[in-house]
């Protein structure tokens, strides 16, 4: 029967008309997972020797298991934001003689193969081996890798219970982020206690029984939940949800473009892309830290500016790319209404400079690298309102694919065209370049207020930029309509 699903699903997967229209998308996500596959294999081969060169008083397995405590919360926050869970056309198997344990099992197996859970492996299994070559416990070792392997797959089923339940993404946002706090502030020694409870796996390799045992309870609970749904009534019924309007009169304030900011806040949590585009661009706010934190990147400061753009800028990017196409679902209807497009269109970038501006915001924590690092992020929030907001209205002219705004975000390609791949270098490359020579001939400050400059030129331009890219999304107005009336 396993058997029999896989052939199905192999059918199903090279007979879609996806996969004849987006072979060139696949072949580059292929390529991005092998990068990734090589860089954890470089990462867990040379980790003991990185670590022991860099702590050479520290033990590796300890720094390691200090950390796993953050990884693992971490790991829970991406699966959620990212991870695309396996589903199979199950409609018509139901009216057939196969079991439903079969079905939810079949699933369930199917979900231990993702990515999320592959791609640790490749370093922590080379890690292991590096461990036992240089004379750590072979039966220690063995014990704690059982252990990671275990809670990697408890993740991956924790994940199918809390998946898309906004509270237990918060609780674990605020637990990660308390334990970050409290370990910056000196309030507790979270790394030392994690460390503590990883070691003990070490010593006694029995204790990784425990790992099992979670692994078993929640993968009993998933099954249940997921057997639960398995009924032919419940897949062809036509589910009621009460709708809960929130209070958005505040928008009143902005005039005639209310009306569709309105509709684009609600289009964004309502739906599961959108929603995983929203929250992820607070997680944009951290990534300063891979760059900030390290003194490898010190002595290259176009590296640092390109960071500095993605702190303030991960909503803009990562919303403004797919511009108009998150509204591809219901484009026939908006283009039937008697509106100025230019209203359309400003209510797009209003939302990108007021999430662009929270980010900022949110930002001022940095001010703890200097205050050249925070002269560098507000450049790049100025650069992101005044150059990147516009050039990503403009760029979404030119998208022609449809957007199913209920799948996740993680592993879709659905809207995603050579447009989105060759718009990434005029926003990151850019001002990276402008930087680098006003910072490099001219030096002092001249490089922040250079890339700031052009940000603050789009905004005086605004009205004349506003009127071009207006009238190109005039012109092409009747070949959206007829590439997003397509199913994707």
């Amino acid at each position: 029967m396993i058997s029999h699903f896989l052939k199905l699903e192999w059918k199903q997967f090279f007979r879609s008309s996806h996969w004849q229209k987006g072979v060139a998308i696949k072949v580059l996500m292929a390529f991005f997972a092998l990068y990734f596959i090589v860089a954890f294999l470089a990462l867990g081969i040379g980790g003991y020797f990185i670590l022991k060169k860099m702590f050479p008083d520290s033990d590796p397995l300890e720094l390691v298991n200090s950390y796993l405590v953050y990884a693992i919360l971490a790991d829970l926050i991406i699966r959620y934001l990212m991870q695309k869970l396996p589903v199979m056309n199950i409609k018509p198997l139901l009216i057939l003689p196969i079991k439903k344990s079969k079905l939810v099992h079949y699933v369930l197996a199917k979900s231990s193969f993702s990515a999320f859970n592959i791609f640790g492996l490749f370093f922590y299994i080379p890690f292991a081996v590096v461990l036992i070559n240089k004379g750590y416990n072979t039966t220690g070792v063995l014990g704690w890798l059982f252990l990671i392997i275990t809670l990697i797959q408890s993740a991956n089923f924790l994940n199918f219970l809390i998946n898309k339940n906004t509270k237990a993404f918060t609780v674990i946002s605020v637990i990660l982020l308390s334990l970050i706090a409290a370990q910056t502030f000196n309030i507790y020694n979270v790394t030392a206690f994690g460390g503590q409870l990883f070691n003990a796996i070490y010593s006694a390799p029995t204790y990784a029984i425990f790992g099992l045992l979670i692994l078993v309870l929640l993968y009993n609970l998933t099954y249940k939940q997921l057997l639960n749904q398995v009924y032919l009534d419940q897949a062809v019924s036509q589910k009621v949800i009460e709708a809960k309007s929130a209070d958005l009169s505040f928008v009143d304030k902005l005039g005639d473009v209310a009306p569709f900011i309105k509709n684009d806040m609600r289009l964004i949590w309502r739906n599961k892309r959108t929603k995983t585009v929203f929250l992820m661009s607070f997680l944009f706010l951290f990534y300063g830290l891979i760059f900030f934190t390290q003194e490898t990147y010190k002595n290259m400061p176009p590296m640092l500016m390109f960071a500095s753009l993605f702190v303030t800028g991960g909503f803009a990017l990562n919303y403004g790319q797919f511009i108009p196409a998150w509204d591809s679902a219901h484009f026939k209807m908006l283009m039937s209404q008697g509106f100025k497009y230019r209203k359309f269109l400003e209510s797009k970038w209003i939302l990108m400079v007021v999430m662009t501006t929270l980010l900022y915001l949110l930002s001022f924590p940095y001010l703890y690298f200097g205050i050249d690092i925070f002269l560098m992020i507000t450049a790049g929030a100025i650069f992101n309102v005044g150059f990147n907001s516009l050039f990503l209205l403009y760029a979404g002219s030119f998208n022609r694919k449809r957007i199913d705004l209920n799948k996740s975000g993680f592993g879709n390609t659905q809207g995603t065209s050579a447009t989105q791949f060759i718009i990434i270098i005029p926003l990151m490359l850019f001002p990276m370049l402008v930087f680098w020579i006003f910072n490099k001939f001219v030096g002092g400050v001249s490089g922040f207020i250079a890339v700031a400059s052009i940000g603050v030129l789009g905004l005086v331009l605004k009205s004349y930029l506003m009127k071009f890219i207006e009238k190109k999304y005039i012109k092409d107005k009747y070949i959206m309509i007829n590439a997003f009336g397509k199913e994707a």
